[in-house]
């Protein structure tokens, strides 16, 4: 490890992992593999800096390592210049709703938007405020005034006022420039709210702001749209738009029709990155095997969206293709996996060689003991072999005195149940499947 392991991330990475969730920082000490899916989110960045669009499948069983790979791309791309918002879907926060679950989640992703300087979320204010500060400079810079700044500013926003619903969100941040300039807080607290989707009328929002509309379950995806352009025009490379859980849709949403109109939502998604139809953001979905393949309620079970996501057939006996929107998560190797432990290992230490808990010959026989009781899901779900080995380290670090060994003989790993069998289903109001879910 090259960077030096901080007492905060070394905090959050070893509780994030025991509870068997993703740390949101340094993740850089304990990455292993995944080389050429990384390399493939850097061609997708790539291609969004120069006006393109890009939209990515990540699917994998459920601990295979998806979340770890959309906070991966986060990284990725935070130090790609890019921002980044990011949420999980929920039956309370889907693409697609007439209840303002839709709008749940696009205020979920605006409160998470990342920048390099702000890679914790929270970051909406700070792109505006950039963004006219560089503008202020350039104009005052050149011997212009004021008045100068608030002409240049709205030259700069007449690009957005083409897309759907484009002069109102110009026309918002024109009014947070205005309480920026007067330092009316009030102002800049609305127009903030309105760029979040927390005005829940437009009557509220006329007289805050002066503007019509607002957003709503209809239009989630017409702002972000309009978000990226806006984050492009702000100085950055681009939006990318990471939605872990997708799988909630597929099988925790149990009416059909519900299921159907979020497909819909996301099959216009589809269509218009590949088709080139928006411009400057992107979309990394995860969810599992079943969420994609399923043909009674996952993606495949919707006609258009199984036609576009269809994978390249001569992809087979180890060769991979890139190219489609699909990327599955293969199994780590071994090696991946020792290098992994051995991460772990050092974070526990602050990266001090001599601070190790456990030898090398402790990780092997780990790992031995995890493919003895795991089975094939050793490789598959290195989730519950984290969870065991932080756990492991974790006693033997609060008991100095403890042999390894008579721990390890003594301990039976488990698998997680996945969250997607029948008894987590959830049904939802209206007619539901006959059938919701049925498994030998």
């Amino acid at each position: 490890m090259s960077n030096k392991i901080r007492r905060r991330e070394r905090t959050a990475i070893i509780q994030s992992l025991q509870a068997g969730v993703v740390p949101r920082v340094g993740l850089q000490h304990i990455q292993v593999g995944r080389l050429e899916e990384v390399e493939a989110v850097l061609r997708d960045l790539e291609n969004i800096k120069e006006g393109g669009a890009s939209i990515r499948f990540i699917i994998g069983r459920f601990g295979s390592g998806k979340s770890f790979f959309l906070n991966l791309a986060r990284i990725v791309a935070l130090e790609q210049k890019f921002v980044v918002v990011q949420a999980d879907i929920t039956l309370e926060r889907r693409l697609h709703a007439s209840d303002g679950k839709a709008r749940n989640l696009y205020s979920e992703l605006m409160q998470n938007m990342a920048t390099r300087s702000k890679p914790a979320g929270g970051a909406l204010a700070s792109v505006i405020e950039r963004w006219v500060s560089d503008i202020d400079y350039s104009v005052r810079d050149s011997g212009g005034d004021e008045e100068d700044v608030s002409d240049a500013i709205h030259e700069k926003l007449k690009p957005l006022q083409e897309y759907v619903s484009g002069y109102d969100f110009a026309e918002v941040i024109s009014r947070y420039v205005e309480g920026f300039h007067k330092s009316d807080d009030q102002l800049v607290s609305s127009a903030i709210r309105w760029l979040k989707g927390e005005y829940g009328t437009k009557t509220e929002a006329r007289q805050d702001l002066g503007v019509r509309s607002v957003i709503t379950d209809k239009n989630i995806y017409d702002y972000l749209k309009l978000m990226g352009r806006f984050i492009q025009l702000a100085g950055y490379n681009g939006l990318l738009v990471n939605i872990d859980e997708m799988g909630v849709l597929s099988h925790r949403l149990n009416h059909s029709t519900s299921r159907n109109n979020n497909y819909e939502k996301l099959l216009a998604i589809v269509n218009d990155c590949l088709q080139g139809n928006v411009t400057g953001i992107g979309f990394i979905f995860a969810g599992t095997d079943a969420f994609l393949e399923d043909k009674r309620r996952g993606l495949y079970s919707y006609e258009a969206l199984a036609t576009r996501l269809a994978e390249n057939t001569f992809a087979v006996d180890g060769l991979k293709d890139f190219s489609s929107p699909i990327i599955r998560l293969e199994n780590l190797s071994p090696e991946d996996l020792f290098v992994l432990l051995c991460n772990i290992r050092s974070v526990f230490a602050s990266d001090d060689s001599g601070k190790h808990i456990v030898p090398d010959d402790a990780l092997k026989a780990f790992m031995q003991h995890c493919s003895n009781t795991l089975g094939a899901a050793f490789y598959r779900t290195p989730r519950d072999t984290v969870k065991s080995f932080v756990g492991l380290l974790s006693v033997l670090e609060q008991n100095p005195g403890a042999d390894w060994r008579n721990l390890l003989k003594g301990v039976t790993i488990k698998s997680d149940p996945t969250p997607e069998s029948g008894e987590n289903t959830c049904p939802t109001d209206g007619d539901s499947d006959d059938l919701a879910k049925f498994q030998l």
